[in-house]
C-alpha cells in the first residue's frame, strides 16, 4: 500500500506526463503556484464546468447564468469587505524561514485528533462486525471522547481568537499544542500577522491618471452588482438564482498542494436569492442538492463529508463545507453559505442604488437574503483526477495504469485504432472517426502494437477503444473495448454512436442527481 505522499507525487507526475497539467512558463523555470491546463486537462476541465453548468442552470427553471467581468469598480471591494477583511493569518518559522497559515496549522492538528478517533472506531468496527453500533461506541469510548472533545475545543478557541482578531492567542494556541514546522520540526515561531490577499493593478493610459483596481478575489460580487439587472430583464421571481463560472485571483503566500491552492484559479458559484426568514430552509436544500451532484459522479460516498463552520465569515449566519478526501487528507471542495442580506445591503449603501425586490405575494419590497454554493473548479479537477488514477494488477500478473474518470467527464470519449497500417484499415478507421466526431471528442491512433495503444488510452481515461481489423472489411463490425472492465465485444459500426452515447451522455448522468 503506497503512502499518501507517494500517491500524490504519482498524481502530479501523471498529470504532466500525459498532457493534463504543466507548470506555467516552465521554459523560464515556472511561476510558483500557477499552472497551465494541457490538451487533455483543458478538455477535462471544460467537461467538469459543463457538467456543473447543466446541473445548475439547465436543470433549474429559476436559475440563470451570467459572465461578469474580472475588472470591477474598486468600491465593489470596499463594500464587500475585501479591502478591510480579506486577510489570512500568517506565521513564520524562524529556523526554517518557511511561512504558514496559522489557521491551517491548527486545523491540521485538529484533523490528526480526528484521525486518531477514526482509527479507534475502525478497530472496533472490525472487532464487532455487523453488531457494531458506531453512535454508541463514539459516545462511550473514553479515548474517542477525549480525542473528539479536544478537537472541538481547539477549533472553537481558534475561531473565537480569529473572530476577535486576537492574533496573540492564535500564536499562544500553536505554542500550547506544540505544533512544529512541518519542514524543520522547529517550534520557534514569529508572531501571527494578517496579510491581504488581493492583487492590485491599474486602469488608465498614464501612471498619473490611472485608477487603482483589483483583480477579483471571487466571482460572487459580479452576481450581486448585477442582481437588479438580471431580476428585471429576466422577470425573475424569488426564489431564484444567478450562476457563473470564471477566474479569480488571490495572492496566496502559502500556495501548495499542486492545483489545490493557486494564485489564479476558477470558481463555479451560484447565488440563490430568497425571502428573509427562509434562508435556512434553502441552505439545507442546497447542502443536500450539492452533495447529490458530487455523488452522481460515482467517486465514492466515503470520499465526502460535511464540515460545519465554527468560525463564520462576517456576512454569514450558517456555513458548511463539503470536504473531499484528497491524497493529502480531507480538505474543502465546496462551500455552502447563508450570506444573509449583507452583500446587497452593502452595495446599496456604497452605490446609493436600490437593490430590492418587490414581492407581490407579501405586497412589500425587501432586500433578499442569499444562499451561496461555491466550488473551486481546479479543486474539483484534482478530486476527480486523483481518485480516478489507479494502478491495477491484472489476472495475468501484469499491471496497468488506468485513469478511471467518470465517462461523462473523460477528455476523449473513444479512440479509433486500425489493427495495422495497411490493407485499407486506416481508411475505414478514419471514416468511423469522421462519423463520430460531430457528437463526441474522439481521436485516432495507429502507432505501436494494439496492446500498447490500449494502455495509452487507459492512461488518459478514454472509456472506449474501437479496433478496426480485417473482419471489419467483411461484415462491417469492429471490436469495442471498455476501459474499466477491459471487456471486448464485436458490434456493428452503425451501433457505435448509440453505445457511446448511452455511456457518456450528460443527461444519463444527471438523472442520478
Amino acid at each position: 500500500m503506497k503512502n499518501k505522499d507517494d500517491i500524490f507525487k504519482k498524481v502530479i507526475s501523471h498529470a504532466k506526463e500525459y498532457g493534463f497539467i504543466f507548470q506555467s512558463s516552465e521554459i523560464y523555470d515556472g511561476l510558483s503556484a500557477v499552472y497551465d491546463y494541457a490538451q487533455y486537462g483543458a478538455e477535462l476541465k471544460n467537461n467538469i464546468r459543463s457538467y456543473w453548468w447543466k446541473a445548475m442552470v439547465q436543470m433549474n427553471e429559476n436559475i440563470v447564468g451570467i459572465d461578469a467581468a474580472i475588472f470591477m469598480h474598486p468600491t465593489t471591494w470596499k463594500a464587500s469587505g475585501h479591502v478591510d477583511a480579506f486577510n489570512d493569518p500568517l506565521i513564520d518559522n524562524k529556523d526554517s524561514k518557511k511561512r504558514y497559515r496559522a489557521d491551517v496549522l491548527i486545523e491540521d492538528y485538529a484533523e490528526k485528533l480526528n484521525q486518531k478517533a477514526e482509527k479507534e472506531i475502525a478497530k472496533a468496527a472490525k472487532r464487532f462486525g455487523d453488531s457494531f453500533d458506531r453512535e454508541q461506541f463514539v459516545s462511550t469510548h473514553p479515548r474517542v471522547i477525549k480525542y473528539l472533545a479536544e478537537k472541538e475545543d481547539v477549533l472553537k478557541r481558534m475561531a473565537l481568537a480569529l473572530d476577535n482578531e486576537n492574533l496573540a492567542d492564535v500564536k499562544a494556541l500553536i505554542e500550547e499544542l506544540g505544533i512544529a514546522c512541518p519542514v524543520s520540526g522547529s517550534k520557534n515561531w514569529t508572531d501571527v500577522k494578517q496579510f491581504n490577499l488581493m492583487f492590485g493593478t491599474k486602469l488608465g493610459a498614464s501612471a498619473d491618471s490611472a485608477m487603482d483596481l483589483y483583480l477579483r478575489p471571487e466571482t460572487a460580487q459580479g452576481i450581486f452588482v448585477n442582481f437588479s439587472n438580471v431580476q428585471k430583464t429576466g422577470r425573475m421571481k424569488i426564489p431564484f438564482g444567478i450562476a457563473q463560472t470564471g477566474k479569480a485571483f488571490r495572492n496566496e503566500i502559502v500556495a501548495r498542494q499542486f492545483i489545490f491552492r493557486m494564485r489564479e484559479f476558477e470558481q463555479m458559484e451560484m447565488q440563490f436569492f430568497v425571502r428573509p426568514g427562509e434562508e435556512i430552509k434553502w441552505y439545507d436544500h442546497w447542502k443536500e442538492k450539492r452533495l447529490n451532484w458530487h455523488l452522481s459522479l460515482g467517486l465514492g460516498k466515503e470520499k465526502y463529508r460535511f464540515h460545519d463552520h465554527e468560525k463564520l465569515a462576517h456576512y454569514a449566519n450558517a456555513a458548511a463545507d463539503i470536504e473531499f478526501d484528497f491524497p493529502f487528507g480531507f480538505k474543502e471542495l465546496e462551500g455552502i453559505h447563508s450570506r444573509t442580506d449583507f452583500d446587497l445591503k452593502a452595495h446599496e449603501e456604497h452605490s446609493g442604488k436600490k437593490l430590492q425586490y418587490f414581492d407581490h405575494e407579501v405586497n412589500k419590497s425587501y432586500v433578499p437574503y442569499v444562499v451561496e454554493t461555491s466550488i473551486g473548479l481546479d479543486r474539483m479537477f484534482l478530486a476527480v483526477f486523483s481518485t480516478a488514477l489507479q494502478d491495477e494488477k491484472l489476472e495475468d500478473g501484469s499491471e496497468r495504469v488506468v485513469l478511471k474518470l467518470p465517462s461523462v467527464l473523460a477528455p476523449v470519449k473513444a479512440s479509433v485504432l486500425p489493427l495495422v497500417k495497411k490493407d485499407g484499415l486506416p481508411e475505414i478507421a478514419r471514416e468511423i472517426l469522421d462519423s463520430l466526431k460531430y457528437d463526441f471528442n474522439v481521436n485516432y491512433d495507429e502507432k505501436d502494437a494494439i496492446g500498447r495503444r490500449y494502455r495509452r488510452q487507459d492512461a488518459i481515461g478514454t472509456p472506449f477503444c474501437i479496433t478496426v481489423d480485417h473482419e471489419t472489411k467483411e461484415d462491417g463490425t469492429v471490436t469495442i473495448r471498455h476501459r474499466d472492465s477491459m471487456e471486448q465485444k464485436r458490434v456493428k459500426i452503425s451501433d457505435l454512436r448509440s453505445i457511446i452515447h448511452e455511456e457518456v451522455s450528460v443527461g444519463n448522468w444527471l438523472k442520478n442527481v
